[in-house]
């Protein structure tokens, strides 16, 4: 049974388990599916806003499709997501990659 095949079970088993849609999400742009792996994010963040770990790997991909703004505003919400669940790690990351989409030193935190 591969990757997807198995998430898709567990899924069965365990609907409302965040990590198991992130990781089928992650095995969709692993394929290079980017309309599942969009809808795979969108979900995530609407069902599961809480799940801080989406935002980056959703900004990034979004960027890598051009889509700079979208990236900016998922960015920043992750950053609010994370500084409500004060989550300093997923908030240093999260505020390096917006700086870096920015263009602004790691120091400049003026977003």
């Amino acid at each position: 049974m591969n990757r997807i095949a198995q998430l898709e079970e567990f899924l069965k088993e365990s609907p409302n388990d965040p990590f198991l849609y992130y990781a089928l999400t992650l095995e969709y742009q692993k394929l290079g599916d980017d309309f599942k792996t969009r809808a795979g994010f969108e979900h995530l963040v609407q069902t599961f806003p809480d799940y801080v770990g989406t935002y980056y790997h959703f900004g990034k991909f979004l960027e890598r499709l051009g889509e700079s703004q979208q990236a900016e505003e998922i960015y920043r919400r992750g950053i609010d997501i994370a500084t409500q669940l004060r989550n300093h790690h997923a908030k240093g990351e999260l505020m390096g990659a917006l700086n870096q989409l920015l263009g602004l030193d790691d120091e400049d935190e003026d977003f």
